[in-house]
């Protein structure tokens, strides 16, 4: 897209839904136009459980939690009803992750914890949980979200502490 049409209107994808072009870091910040950036995880991808999870701890094992949100995301919009608050409880686990790592303490924390608090019924058969290890994530982002607030400025090498989804 030319400098003249982004300045006519917003980035449109191929549907025409209002999507920016503009390339990112591996936390998802926006880059100026014309940079190389970090590939983006393709829309809509319906993917079992078991591969949504895989996929997932691939991109945190990778530094890229804001990657493996948008894996979460595509769970919750294409799977059961019943299953939302695991996916949604998920990506916003991620979300806190990446803004820990991009220094924004407040929102980091919060996102942790209410990630947490979405998952936290799946724990001890209160759910299908597809192996993830639902205890221990919520312990995880409980801990980092006191951590993240006690630095006050986020936790810059935050995104490099990807917790284990799935049980060992």
């Amino acid at each position: 897209m030319s400098g003249e049409a982004r300045r006519a209107g917003r980035d449109r994808d191929a549907e025409g839904r209002a999507r920016s072009a503009r390339p990112r870091d591996g936390l998802g910040r926006p880059l100026p136009y014309g940079v190389a950036g970090v590939a983006r995880q393709p829309e809509g991808v319906v993917r079992a459980a078991a591969e949504t999870v895989r996929e997932a701890q691939r991109l945190l094992d990778a530094g890229m939690p804001f990657h493996a949100h948008e894996v979460f995301e595509d769970a919750w919009k294409s799977g059961p009803e019943g299953e939302r608050e695991l996916w949604q409880g998920l990506a916003q686990l991620a979300v806190g992750l990446t803004h820990a790592a991009r220094g924004n303490a407040t929102g980091g924390a919060r996102l942790l914890r209410r990630g947490a608090g979405r998952i936290a019924g799946y724990a001890d058969g209160g759910g299908e949980a597809y192996g993830v290890d639902v205890a221990g994530l919520v312990a995880w982002a409980g801990e980092l979200a006191g951590r993240v607030e006690r630095a006050g400025g986020g936790v810059p090498d935050a995104a490099r502490e990807a917790p284990r989804l799935a049980r060992p």
